[in-house]
């Protein structure tokens, strides 16, 4: 366990609590059953599709395997990427307890450790993903956890109209995950049955040390697997920004 935890220190770097919210986004809390749901959101066009970026599973674990007191991002690659679409509608959206206090968060690591794929995560989510899109198409990027997070939603929730599905070194099988690097099993997450039939690309890094590419070719539907060469877990992406600004 320590071996993966290590690793997910590793990769994540600069502190990222406070948060400068860039021109034309507008920083939004989102009340939902049970978590308080930190976004940033830029929605000029009411008609035009809404693109929201799934965040991954933070800063979960310190360098000692220990679940943290606050899992907010250390890194800043995925708020990043969003914040530069230029699109008309483009949302951050956090997972819970990242960015924010929350009194839900503030005695147990529930949400962040072994219940980050549970029932009371997604459907807390999938809640604020709703309130977001307001009956429109929405276009999910979700990366690292994220895109098990955004695969539950879609799966679970057929109230929204999802136009596609991209991920971004995603966990597609969590099981298979903590197989991989021989760690204990999320027992208290839900499982993705089988993957949602949308239009959807999965981006691997070649170098991803955390979420391996083979791990997201064994799950990925048929040709909907894309590995980019020299890319690791947060970095090295560039090659796809503009396919995935599109």
């Amino acid at each position: 366990m320590k071996k993966l935890f290590g690793l997910l220190f590793l990769l994540l770097t600069a502190c990222a609590t406070k948060v400068e919210t860039p021109y034309g986004f507008t920083y939004r809390e989102i009340t939902t059953k049970p978590y308080l749901l930190a976004s940033w959101q830029k929605v000029t066009d009411v008609n035009a599709p809404v693109r929201i970026y799934i965040e991954g599973d933070g800063y979960a674990f310190n360098h000692a395997g220990q679940p943290t007191s606050n899992p907010t991002p250390k890194g800043r690659f995925m708020r990043d990427l969003a914040f530069n679409d230029p699109n008309p509608n483009v949302v951050y959206l956090a997972r819970p307890c990242q960015y924010v206090e929350d009194e839900q968060c503030s005695y147990s690591s529930f949400a962040w450790t072994t219940g980050r794929f549970s029932k009371a995560v997604v459907d807390s989510m999938s809640e604020a993903v709703e309130q977001i899109a307001s009956n429109r198409p929405v276009v999910l990027i979700g990366y690292s956890g994220g895109a098990m997070i955004s695969g539950l939603m879609i799966g679970r929730n057929t109230n929204l109209n999802v136009q596609k599905w991209i991920t971004i070194a995603g966990v597609l099988n969590h099981t298979a995950w903590t197989n991989y690097h021989k760690v204990r099993p999320l027992l208290d997450s839900l499982e993705m049955r089988s993957i949602p039939n949308v239009a959807q690309i999965h981006f691997a890094g070649e170098k991803d040390r955390v979420v391996p590419a083979v791990l997201i070719q064994q799950y990925a539907p048929l040709n909907t697997a894309y590995i980019v060469s020299g890319a690791s877990h947060n970095a090295g992406f560039e090659s796809i920004y503009q396919y995935i600004y599109q």
